[in-house]
């Protein structure tokens, strides 16, 4: 019970903050921008941080926080894998799952070199914002502070460029549909293996149409689950460095990232009913949005001037390598492997 009263008043206030982000992507203006509960929970939070930092983030609140941030969030990414099949895998067939890899590996290299060795940035700013744009947006960004441990700041830095070259592509990608004259099934592996949140994918195949969105969103999720072996990866070699430079113990393989593997390949085969399925995914939303809400509560202006300028620009430089480099990797891999661009 003293566990409970210690933690209920942070998590009373991340609770309330998720059900009004939850209830606001309902809305069909921001839904149609691509503004996702879990997007809207870090904004949230980081308005009301701001203008009430010491009352909402201070020492009462502080255990509720941080259990949002770090047992809350690691439930939530395990869950994600509810969102994924075998099945829908297969039906993409092999040209998509190639291209997700090459495209996850790929981003968060050239992430990582043009942050760390050109830009100057720190490892957790750089390695936030290339998970971000390679993989599934704040999603991503959240599960790899999960692991790396980095201050709430970065992580707002990264989810705000996620958000803002997420919204770019909604615009880009119908223009680019019409320009480049492939067909909506090809072009929905483009649009789910090169665009960062789920959200903005849907959006995108809805304003296209036909094969695009059922394509992208499944080729969106594949990404996703890529997630997990990058959490593994990144959990065996990423290695933490104090204020004065030491370096730390590498961190352990994070158990949440194998069970968001497991959760997906198993779920299909428990035959669970589409009503329990639904609220199960309905309750990870909430989780991550908490968590979310919590890493925003925790970020000042002062904060974000650290981190926020070089994570713009770095999600500038792999937005247009998603566009670019992205493209000419479906082009080929699509075509190698016999696929119809024309369809």
């Amino acid at each position: 019970m003293s566990s409970i009263r210690r933690l209920a008043p942070g998590l009373a206030i991340v609770v309330a903050i998720a059900l009004a982000a939850f209830l606001l992507s309902r809305l069909p203006a921001l839904a149609a921008a691509g503004l996702s509960a879990l997007t809207l929970a870090i904004l949230i939070g980081a308005v009301l941080g701001n203008l009430a930092h010491a009352r909402l983030a201070g020492p009462r609140t502080l255990p509720g926080l941080q259990f949002a941030q770090k047992t809350l969030l690691r439930v939530g990414v395990a869950l994600y894998g509810l969102n994924l099949s075998l099945a829908q895998i297969i039906h993409v067939g092999p040209a998509a799952i190639l291209v997700d890899c090459f495209i996850v590996a790929s981003t968060v290299v050239v992430g990582w070199w043009v942050g760390h060795r050109w830009l100057g940035m720190d490892r957790d700013t750089a390695l936030l914002s290339s998970s971000g744009s390679a993989i599934c947006g704040a999603a991503a960004v959240i599960a790899t502070e999960s692991v790396l441990g980095s201050a709430p700041h970065k992580t707002s830095a990264a989810v705000g460029q996620v958000v803002l070259y997420g919204s770019i592509a909604m615009l880009v990608y119908p223009l680019l549909f019409g320009v480049l004259g492939v067909g909506r099934e090809p072009f929905g592996i483009y649009v789910g293996s090169t665009v960062h949140e789920v959200a903005q994918v849907v959006a995108i195949g809805k304003t296209i149409g036909g094969a695009t969105a059922e394509n992208a969103v499944i080729v969106k999720m594949i990404r996703v689950m890529l997630l997990a072996p990058f959490l593994i990866v990144l959990g065996r070699v990423a290695t933490r460095r104090g204020e004065a430079g030491e370096a730390a113990p590498a961190t352990r393989l994070p158990a949440f990232a194998i069970w968001f593997i497991v959760i997906a390949l198993v779920h299909p085969l428990l035959g669970l009913p589409d009503g329990v399925i639904r609220w199960l995914r309905l309750m990870d939303i909430y989780l991550l949005a908490a968590a979310m809400a919590a890493l925003g509560l925790d970020t000042t202006l002062q904060k974000l001037k650290v981190a926020g300028r070089d994570a713009v620009l770095l999600g500038g430089i792999l937005f247009v390598y998603l566009i670019v480099v992205g493209g000419a990797a479906n082009l080929l891999i699509q075509r190698a492997l016999g696929v119809d661009l024309t369809h």
